[in-house]
């Protein structure tokens, strides 16, 4: 019996050491688990995360047409709104956005109500419709500072990497001062583009230079080849037009109209935003992709180094256009 109350005793003693090394060491345990960063590290990791929330986004969407509203009838432009609508990111209008006059009746009935929705996120150029006033007044007095400054029609703005030129082409306005080598508009281009030597180049205004619309006098604007002229010398990758109520891309080409797939612009003309359908003619050299049924918008993706564009039609249409490019100034980014 005194040898069993021994073992007893002795087991009794073991268990209480072990209970009490538990004891002892779980606050550590629990300790070790739920530890608080120091003081030094608070800040640090605070800075880490502050920064990865921060990082600037360095790709941006352009989505847009030119010739819109018609008062006359405002279904082709509540079609295209309603495809901005499904669209995030900065809206170009590349002229004649509210016919017939361009005035501040014809804006606040019939572009008001249709792409006015997106007013707040939209960079506009001035059509020659907008001209039927002479100094483009109602244009003016819609848009306020958005147009750049009163009077001009130009002005220039930043997407990350890539800056955008927004062109006044109605060369023949009086007020304006043409667009020939030392004019007001041209001098401002050139001394734009030097200040941004690195940055992809992208352009857009109402009147294209090249186009194979029917009638040429009002297609192809020649008074535009020394603004064109600048931005090859600046290395600029694309430009946007309207005017021909009709879709086409160009391939890359040089001021002269001759292909250049290294150093060219590639124009897009995307006439398409509601007014009306412009047949097009036989096509002209380096025209690659033609319609003139379609309304639609054209979304360019801009990112570093490199651009995609997609022509997107009006519901219960088919017609598409898509591809992609590099950009002439950061080239090696584009891997």
């Amino acid at each position: 019996m005194t040898g069993y109350m021994g073992k007893c005793k002795q087991l009794g003693g073991r268990i209480v050491y072990r209970l009490f090394l538990l004891v002892l060491l779980a606050p550590n345990h629990a300790q070790a688990q739920t530890e608080l960063p120091s003081p030094t590290d608070r800040p640090r990791r605070a800075e880490e995360k502050t920064r990865k929330r921060h990082v600037p986004e360095r790709t941006f969407v352009l989505v847009g047409a030119g010739d819109i509203a018609s008062c006359k009838n405002l279904e082709g432009a509540k079609a295209t709104a309603k495809l901005i609508e499904q669209i995030p990111g900065t809206v170009f209008a590349a002229g004649d956005l509210a016919y017939e006059r361009g005035s501040a009746e014809n804006f606040k009935n019939c572009y008001d109500p249709t792409w006015g929705r997106f007013k707040d996120r939209t960079k506009p150029a001035l059509g020659n419709h907008e001209y039927a006033n002479r100094t483009a007044s109602g244009y003016f007095q819609y848009w306020g500072a958005q147009a750049g400054p009163a009077g001009k029609g130009y002005y220039s703005y930043d997407l990350g990497d890539w800056h955008i030129v927004v062109l006044n082409t109605n060369c023949d306005a009086k007020v304006l001062g043409g667009c020939a080598a030392g004019s007001p508009e041209e001098t401002w281009l050139k001394g734009d583009l030097a200040k941004h030597p690195a940055a992809c180049i992208l352009a857009y205004g109402h009147h294209a230079l090249f186009s194979s619309g029917v009638f040429k006098s009002h297609a192809v604007h020649p008074e535009l080849k020394q603004l064109w002229e600048d931005l090859y010398a600046a290395h600029a990758d694309l430009v946007l037009a309207g005017h021909e109520h009709s879709y086409e891309r160009f391939a890359p080409q040089d001021p002269e109209g001759k292909a250049d797939p290294a150093n060219g612009i590639r124009e897009i003309v995307v006439g398409t935003g509601g007014r009306s359908h412009d047949l097009l003619g036989f096509a002209t050299p380096n025209s690659e992709a033609r319609e003139w049924e379609t309304y639609g918008v054209l979304k360019l993706t801009l990112s570093p180094g490199k651009y995609t564009w997609e022509f997107i039609p009006e519901e219960g249409k088919t017609f598409h256009d898509s591809g992609s490019g590099v950009c002439h100034n950061h080239p090696t980014e584009s891997n």
